[in-house]
C-alpha cells in the first residue's frame, strides 16, 4: 500500500508537549533536522537529530557488506511516522524514592491497594453501563420520534401525491441532526470521530494520544454518537462504547479530573501510566461488554491488545468491570422498559434468541461457511481499499472542520434519499402478520394488510434491521431486495466510516454481511432436497454477518466469543471461529484490516506482535539512534535547561553517565532519567546547592511527580535566572539506576520482545564497558516493520 506524503491526524489541535507553531516532522526526511555531534557545556551532552536514519555504508565495510549479504539501505514500509506521538512509561521507574516509598508500605497497605483496584473497576463497569444505558434510551426515543414523524408524513402523502415532500423531509431531518454531531466532533474534539477503536489500539500499545481519554472528548463522543444513529447514516453505536469506556476508566482510576480542575485525593497511587493502562484495558473491556452484551468477549478484547501485560489478577479485574457493566447495564434497561428485575436484555445489540432448529448444522455445511468466510474476506478487503483511498481524498481536500462538516451533511443527505429511492421503487410487498416484529412497517404501494420489505432493512436502525434479517421467517425478503440493499448500503457504509462524526463500523459490516448472507441461505434454500428447506436463512445470516465484519477489522478470538455471547447459543462456536479465521486469512493477502489501515495513515509507531521474520540480520546497533545526548549524574542546571529546551531534538529519556574520578576514561552508565522528571525537578528546584544553603528543606517525594502526572508543565513554562543556571542537580536519588540495556550485537527481534513484554520506552544500548553507544526508541523499531510488501522490497535488494 502507497505511503501519503500528506499528514493527517486523529486531533486538529497542536501536541500540547511540543512548542508554540512547531510543525509536525515526519521520519521520512519531509523536515529537515540539525545533527550536531559537537559536544555543549562541559561535554556532557551531545546533541542529535530526531531522525534516526540507517546508513550501512558507514558502518561495515564493502567486504563485510558482501560477506553479509545485507541491502546498502534498509528497506521497510513504515517510512512514514509521526513525532508528535510520544510513548507512554509502562515500565515502572525504580528510583530510590519509588523503591523507598514501596519498602515503608506494609503488607496490610499492598491489601489495601488491592482493593481500590477492585473497587476502581467496579466504578468503571457501573458508569460504563450507565453512559450504555443513556445512549440506547437517547437513541431509541429520538430515533423513534423521527421515524414516526416521516412515517406519518409518508402514509399521508401517498394517498394525495406528493411524496417528493416525504423525502425531503426525511433528508432535512438527517441533515440537520447529523450537522449537530458532526459540529461538535470537527470543531470541538476532533479525536472524538470515529470508534475510537484504533485510538485504544495504540494507547494499550503503548502510545500516548494526545487528547484521547479526555473528559471532554467523552461528552462529544457520546453526544455525537446518538446524533450520528438518529441522524440515520450507515454507523452504529457499539464500537464508540468501548472508547467511551476507556475514558471512563482513565478518569476515574485517577481519582481528580484535570479537566474541571478538581482533586478528590483518592488513588493518588494510581497516577502513572502502568496503573492506567491496566485501568483503561478494564474500560474498554466494560464497553464491549456493554455493547454486546459480551463480558468474556471484552475480557478477551483487551487481551488481543495487551496480553503481554497481564497477569491473572489483572484478568479477574477486568472481567469484573465487564460482568459489572453488564449487569448495570440490564437493571437499568429493565426499569425503562418497566419489567424491573428482569436481565434478559444483554447489551446495546441484541441479536435475539435462535431456535434450536434453526441453530443445527451438518458436517456437509462446514464447507459453506467456510466459501462464507472467504467471500467475507473479499468484500472485506474490497471495503478497507475503498475506505483506505476515500480517506487519502479526505486527508487531502476535506481537511477543514467546516468542509467536515459539509460533507457530513451530504452523505446524511444522500442516505436518505437513496433509502427513499430503494423503498419507492422497491415492489417487495410481505404480508403484515398478527405478530409481526417490524418496528415502523411502511405500506406504500403494497395491498392492504401488506409492508414494504425493502423499508424494513432501511427505515429502521441498524440494530433493528440486524435482527429482522437474522429472525425474519423464510420468505420475508426476495432476492432482488436483498441484493440491492447489499450493494447500496456496502457502499454507503465505506463512504460513511472516517467522516467527522462519532460512529462504529461494527453494526453495518454485520447488517452488510447479514444481507449477503440470507441472500446466500435463500439461494441454497431453492436447491431441492426431499421437499424440505434445509438451509435457514436466519442461519446464513448469522454466518454472513460473522464473515462480514471479520473481513473488515479481522479480529480472530475475541469477534467469535462476542458473536457466541451476542447470540446467547454457543452451537455456532465453531462455525463462527472458521469463518472468521478463513476471512482474515483471505483479507490480508489483499490488504490490512480496517482500523491497522487507519492507524498506518495517522502515521503512528505501532508495535506489532512480532518483529519482522526476515529481521534476524539486523541488530541492534543499526536500528539504534546515536550519539546519544547523555547527562552527567551531577549535572549543570543550565545544561538541563538547554538540553530540554531543544525543539530540535525534544528527546524524553536522557541516559545518566558518571565520570571515574582520576582518570579519563570514558563516562559509564549509571542511570536513566525521564524529560517529566526533570521538568518536576526544575520546578521544585532541587538544586545542591539550594539544598545546602536551607536548614528545613522538603525533601521531594513521589507525590510531587504524581500531582503533575499526567499533563507535565512544558519547560518553557519554568523560570530558572541566571544564577541558578549555575547551579548543580544530583539525579541520583531520582534516575532509574537500573535501566534495560542490551549490548549492540542483539538481534531485532530480541529487541522486539524486550519492548512489547516489559512495555519499555527506550532501551539502552551498550558496549562491553558499560559506555552509552546508542538508544533505542520505540519509532526506531516501528521503522522496521517490513510486511509482506517489505519481505518483497528486501528478497530484491539482496538479489
Amino acid at each position: 500500500m502507497a505511503n501519503i506524503t500528506k499528514k493527517v491526524s486523529w486531533s486538529s489541535r497542536a501536541d500540547e508537549s511540543g512548542a508554540t507553531g512547531e510543525r509536525t516532522p515526519l521520519l521520512n526526511g519531509s523536515e529537515q533536522t540539525s545533527h550536531s555531534r559537537q559536544p555543549s557545556e562541559g561535554g556532557s551532552v551531545f546533541q542529535i537529530g530526531r531522525l534516526s536514519t540507517v546508513d550501512l555504508e558507514e558502518e561495515i565495510t564493502s567486504d563485510e557488506e558482501s560477506l553479509r549479504g545485507r541491502p546498502k539501505e534498509i528497506p521497510h514500509t513504515e517510512k512514514l511516522l509521526s513525532l508528535k506521538y510520544e510513548s507512554l512509561d509502562y515500565d515502572n521507574i525504580e528510583n530510590q524514592l519509588f523503591l523507598e516509598e514501596e519498602r515503608r508500605m506494609s503488607y496490610m497497605g499492598f491489601r489495601c491497594l488491592e482493593i481500590s483496584r477492585w473497587v476502581v473497576c467496579g466504578l468503571i463497569g457501573f458508569l460504563t453501563g450507565l453512559i450504555a444505558c443513556f445512549i440506547d434510551i437517547a437513541v431509541e426515543q429520538l430515533a423513534g420520534f423521527k421515524y414516526q414523524v416521516v412515517k406519518t408524513n409518508i402514509e399521508k402523502f401517498t394517498e394525495v401525491g406528493g411524496l417528493s415532500i416525504s423525502l425531503l423531509l426525511w433528508a432535512v431531518l438527517n441533515s440537520a441532526i447529523v450537522m449537530l454531531g458532526a459540529i461538535i466532533v470537527a470543531f470541538f474534539e476532533p479525536i472524538a470521530a470515529g470508534s475510537g477503536i484504533p485510538q485504544i489500539k495504540c494507547y494499550l500499545n503503548g502510545i500516548k494520544i494526545p487528547r484521547v481519554v479526555r473528559l471532554k472528548t467523552l461528552v462529544v463522543k457520546v453526544c455525537g454518537v446518538i446524533c450520528s444513529v438518529v441522524g440515520g447514516l450507515a454507523v452504529g453505536k457499539e464500537g464508540p462504547m468501548i472508547h467511551s469506556g476507556a475514558v471512563v476508566a482513565a478518569g476515574v482510576s485517577q481519582g481528580r479530573s484535570t479537566s474541571l480542575k478538581r482533586d478528590f485525593k483518592i488513588f493518588e497511587y494510581f497516577r502513572r501510566d502502568t496503573e492506567k493502562r491496566d485501568f483503561v484495558s478494564a474500560g474498554a473491556a466494560a464497553g464491549v461488554s456493554a455493547a454486546f452484551g459480551a463480558p468474556v468477549g471484552g475480557v478477551l478484547f483487551s487481551l488481543e491488545e495487551g496480553a503481554s501485560f497481564w497477569n491473572q489478577m489483572l484478568t479477574w479485574r477486568i472481567f469484573f468491570a465487564s460482568m459489572i457493566s453488564t449487569f448495570t447495564l440490564n437493571f437499568f434497561l429493565s426499569i425503562y422498559h418497566n419489567k424491573t428485575g428482569d436481565l434478559s436484555s444483554p447489551g446495546l445489540i441484541n441479536f435475539g434468541r435462535f431456535q434450536s432448529d434453526s441453530v443445527a448444522y451438518n458436517l456437509y455445511e462446514i464447507p459453506l461457511f467456510i466459501a462464507m468466510g472467504a467471500i467475507g474476506g473479499l468484500l472485506g478487503a474490497l471495503f478497507n481499499i475503498l475506505n483506505y483511498w476515500l480517506t487519502i481524498f479526505r486527508i487531502r481536500y476535506v481537511h477543514r472542520p467546516c468542509l467536515q462538516v459539509m460533507e457530513a451533511m451530504l452523505v446524511a443527505a444522500v442516505t436518505a434519499a437513496v433509502s427513499f429511492t430503494m423503498i419507492y421503487f422497491s415492489n417487495d410487498c410481505q404480508p403484515l402478520g398478527p405478530e409481526h416484529t417490524e418496528e415502523y412497517p411502511l405500506q406504500l404501494f403494497c395491498a392492504d394488510g401488506e409492508y414494504n420489505s425493502m423499508a424494513t432493512a432501511f427505515f429502521n436502525t441498524p440494530e433493528r434491521s440486524v435482527r429482522s434479517l437474522f429472525h425474519n421467517q423464510p420468505g420475508s425478503y426476495n432476492p432482488l431486495t436483498l441484493s440491492l440493499f447489499t450493494l447500496t448500503y456496502f457502499f454507503l457504509a465505506c463512504w460513511t466510516y472516517g467522516l467527522a462524526v462519532s460512529a462504529g463500523v461494527f453494526i453495518p459490516s454485520l447488517l452488510i454481511g447479514a444481507a449477503w448472507g440470507r441472500l446466500f441461505g435463500i439461494l441454497l434454500a431453492s436447491i431441492p432436497s426431499n421437499g424440505s428447506i434445509w438451509a435457514d436463512p436466519g442461519k446464513y445470516a448469522l454466518i454472513g454477518a460473522a464473515a462480514q465484519l471479520g473481513g473488515i477489522v479481522r479480529m480472530t478470538l475475541s469477534l467469535t466469543v462476542i458473536m457466541v455471547e451476542a447470540t446467547g447459543n454457543v452451537t455456532y462456536g465453531l462455525p463462527i471461529m472458521l469463518v472468521l479465521m478463513t476471512a482474515k486469512i483471505v483479507g490480508d493477502y489483499f490488504v490490512e484490516g480496517l482500523y491497522d489501515i487507519h492507524i498506518k495513515l495517522q502515521s503512528v509507531p505501532f508495535l506489532h506482535w512480532d518483529a519482522p521474520a526476515t529481521s534476524h540480520w539486523l541488530t541492534a546497533r543499526e536500528v539504534m539512534s546515536s550519539p546519544v545526548t547523555c547527562l552527567n549524574r551531577i549535572e549543570k542546571v543550565g545544561t538541563i535547561v538547554d538540553t530540554l529546551s531543544n525543539t530540535s531534538t525534544n528527546h524524553n529519556g536522557f541516559p545518566v553517565v558518571v565520570q571515574v574520578s582520576g582518570t579519563d576514561e570514558p563516562a559509564k552508565l549509571c542511570g536513566l532519567i525521564l524529560r517529566s522528571q526533570l521538568i518536576v525537578l526544575l520546578k521544585h528546584k532541587v538544586f545542591v546547592e539550594l539544598a545546602r544553603s536551607r536548614l528545613t528543606h522538603r525533601k521531594l517525594q513521589l507525590k510531587d511527580f504524581r500531582d503533575a502526572y499526567p499533563r507535565f508543565p512544558p519547560i518553557q513554562s519554568i523560570h530558572v535566572s541566571q544564577d541558578e543556571r549555575e547551579c548543580m542537580m544530583d539525579l541520583t536519588e531520582f534516575m532509574n539506576a537500573t535501566p534495560y540495556t542490551v549490548p549492540q550485537e542483539t538481534s531485532l527481534p530480541r529487541v522486539f520482545k524486550l519492548f512489547r513484554a516489559l512495555g519499555l520506552r527506550h532501551l539502552v544500548v551498550a558496549d562491553d564497558e558499560n559506555r552509552v553507544v546508542g538508544l533505542v526508541t520505540r519509532k526506531d523499531l516501528a521503522r522496521y516493520h517490513l510486511g509482506k510488501h517489505g519481505l518483497e522490497e528486501l528478497q530484491l535488494a539482496q538479489t
